[in-house]
C-alpha cells in the first residue's frame, strides 16, 4: 500500500510536542481561501512548471508535485531522526491536506510507526466520518483540530463546507479521552470578530477539555501566496492585513481565561 505525500518536513516544532517529522499527505475536502498549501488540496499528483533563475539566466524544469510512499518508506526516514525525536520526546504528525482522506494508508502508518515506539500526531481539519476517526484512534497519541468559525453558514461560504460535521467530530474527540490541541487560525476579518471569538471559546469551555494540551492561535500569513501563481489559482487574499502582534495579544489574553495554555503560533 502507498500514500500520496507533497511535503515531508524534518526537525518540525509546531506540529505537537518536541521534534517531529511531518507527513504531508494530499487531499483536502476544504478549499479555505487563506490556505496556504494549496498543491494539496488536490488528492491527485499534478505536475507543475518550476522556474528558477541564476543571474539573468531562467531554468524550466517540470516536476511533480506529490510522490507515492510506502510505510515502509515512512518508517526508513522516521529511523533516521529517531535519535532527535527521542532526546525531545517528539514524533511523527501526518498533515495535510486532510489525512483522513487517505484513511487506509494513514491507519497502516500509524500503526506501523505506533509499533516502533514513537509518539503519533494527526492534524486533521475535522471534515471526515465518524467512522474514520474511530478507526484511527487505538494508533493516535494526540489530535490537532483546527477550528475555523462557529457559524455553518460562513464557514461554508471561507471554506466551501459546512461546519457542521466539524463540530460533531470536535465533540468526539474531545470526549474520547484522547489528547487534543486546538488549532484556530486567525484571519483578519473573516473569523476575528468578537461574535465568532466568543462562541469559539464558549464551546471550548463547554464541551469536555479536560484532555486539551493547548490552544494555537495561528495568525494568518502570506508565505504561500506564492504558490498560487506557480499552480494558476486564484489568490484572493492579497488585501489581507496579517494580525498585528498586539491583536494577536488580545486574543491570547482572550482564550487564556478558559485556563487552558495558550500560544501564538503552532
Amino acid at each position: 500500500m502507498k500514500g500520496v505525500i507533497f511535503s515531508i518536513k524534518r526537525y518540525s516544532v509546531h506540529d505537537g510536542p518536541g521534534i517531529r517529522v511531518t507527513f504531508f499527505l494530499k487531499g483536502c475536502p476544504l478549499s479555505c481561501l487563506w490556505c496556504h498549501n494549496p498543491e494539496g488540496i488536490s488528492p491527485e499528483i499534478i505536475k507543475t512548471d518550476r522556474k528558477d533563475r541564476i543571474g539573468e539566466m531562467e531554468f524550466s524544469e517540470i516536476e511533480d508535485v506529490g510522490h507515492k510512499y510506502s510505510v515502509q518508506d515512512l518508517i526508513t526516514i522516521v529511523e533516521k531522526e529517531r535519535v532527535f525525536i527521542e532526546r525531545s520526546e517528539g514524533g511523527v504528525t501526518f498533515s495535510g491536506g486532510e489525512p483522513s482522506m487517505q484513511l487506509d494508508f494513514l491507519s497502516e502508518a500509524l500503526k506501523a510507526i505506533k509499533n516502533i515506539g514513537i509518539h503519533t500526531a494527526v492534524d486533521t481539519c475535522g471534515y471526515t466520518t465518524g467512522e474514520n476517526l474511530l478507526k484511527i484512534f487505538p494508533c493516535t497519541d494526540l489530535f490537532l483540530f483546527d477550528l475555523k468559525h462557529m457559524d455553518p453558514q460562513m464557514h461554508l461560504k471561507y471554506t466551501g463546507v459546512s461546519n457542521e460535521l466539524i463540530l460533531e467530530n470536535y465533540r468526539l474527540v474531545a470526549e474520547s479521552g484522547k489528547d487534543f490541541m486546538v488549532r484556530i487560525p486567525v484571519i483578519p476579518g473573516y473569523n476575528d470578530d468578537d461574535e465568532n471569538i466568543y462562541k469559539l471559546r464558549e464551546m471550548i469551555i463547554k464541551i469536555n477539555h479536560k484532555n486539551l494540551k493547548k490552544i494555537s492561535l495561528l495568525p494568518f500569513h502570506k508565505i504561500g501566496s506564492s504558490k498560487y501563481k506557480r499552480f494558476n489559482m486564484k489568490y484572493s487574499m492579497e488585501s489581507i492585513v496579517p494580525p498585528s502582534n498586539e491583536r494577536m495579544m488580545e486574543l491570547k489574553e482572550f482564550y487564556m481565561k478558559t485556563d487552558i495554555k495558550v500560544k501564538i503560533g503552532g
